[in-house]
């Protein structure tokens, strides 16, 4: 009789160990990307790795396409995190937002952009852009603020030393380079990659590199989301933080490997260049601490583009609870 009533309670332990694991269903959080760029390497690394799934979480992934859209995506609850670069955070707190936009986990620590010249140059310096057509990026958005710091860094006027076509948009700038428009052009990987392998252009300066460092793509909520859900944001902050250290201990070709379905149309060996040319210059953050220097650097850029009305509180703008919390362990 003892032994029946041990066997009976062994199974219902049993079974109700399995409905409690039958109901722990992982929490969902959508997720807006600003764009597909394997410049978000460690982000697909993170999902296809299972590290949110670790966490307990069962994320959405999107591409929102574009800073203003991807912000109006979260500020109307359309998602929960928004990855994009830290200055929308900032125009959103200079128009006099109630609920701020919180950075929280920093997934890129410099300029993407590469400068491509469409003849190959030999000893190549920024003089040689002056009198030239340069191809940038849209005004009030990263990639044309850093690339107008940099010249200006390098004694060059984008308004006066050379003919700045910044009217094209951001889809639309390689192929209106390939087509024959501008002498220079400012491109992301894999673009610039693909444009050496195919002879259109020739990569002869790294933004990214004369810029510094600057919290240039970074996860971001809304402070009500984060006080209601700050669980969840350890939880999306400590998988980040895997997908960052993995990629760090990988090559290029492994990290390229795991992401390749991302990027069906770009071939293996383009994918591994380009993430090795990421690697090279550092601008993957190893973890997702977002640091006041990197913060105001950021807003000099800002500040010489001329899209900065007040400087921005780091403490205000920026929690690094979470990263820190998951650089430890804890």
């Amino acid at each position: 009789m003892k032994r029946l009533i041990s066997m009976g309670l062994a199974v219902g332990l049993g079974l109700t160990a399995l409905l409690a694991g039958c109901s722990s269903t992982p929490e969902k959080v959508r997720i807006g990307e600003v764009t597909r760029s394997l410049f978000y390497a460690p982000q697909y690394v993170a999902v296809e790795k299972g590290f949110f799934k670790e966490e307990g979480l069962d994320v959405e992934l999107t591409t929102t396409a574009g800073g203003d859209k991807t912000m109006t995506a979260l500020l109307s609850d359309g998602i929960d995190v928004a990855l994009v670069g830290s200055e929308t955070s900032i125009y959103v707190d200079q128009q006099g937002a109630t609920d701020p936009v919180i950075n929280f986990a920093q997934l890129t620590q410099t300029d993407g952009t590469f400068l491509v010249a469409r003849k190959p140059v030999s000893n190549f310096s920024f003089e040689q852009l002056k009198g030239s057509v340069f191809l940038g990026q849209r005004k009030g958005g990263m990639p044309q603020m850093v690339g107008e710091f940099v010249l200006k860094k390098n004694n060059i006027n984008p308004r006066k030393d050379l003919e700045l076509i910044q009217n094209i948009e951001f889809a639309n700038i390689a192929s209106a380079f390939a087509s024959g428009t501008g002498e220079y052009v400012q491109l992301f990987e894999p673009t610039a990659s693909q444009f050496e392998a195919d002879g259109i252009g020739h990569v002869v300066a790294s933004f990214g590199k004369e810029s510094g460092k600057v919290p240039y793509t970074v996860f971001m909520t809304k402070k009500s989301y984060m006080d209601k859900h700050s669980d969840v944001v350890q939880k999306f902050t400590n998988a980040v933080y895997k997908g960052q250290q993995w990629v760090s201990a990988h090559s290029a070709k492994e990290t390229a490997d795991v992401i390749a379905k991302y990027f069906p149309n770009i071939k293996p060996e383009i994918l591994e260049s380009s993430v090795k040319r990421y690697l090279e210059q550092g601008s993957y953050a190893t973890d997702p601490i977002l640091d006041e220097e990197e913060w105001n650097n950021l807003q000099d850029i800002m500040d010489e583009a001329g899209e900065l009305k007040q400087r921005a509180d780091y403490a205000k703008l920026v929690n690094t609870t979470f990263a820190k919390a998951a650089k430890e362990g804890k």
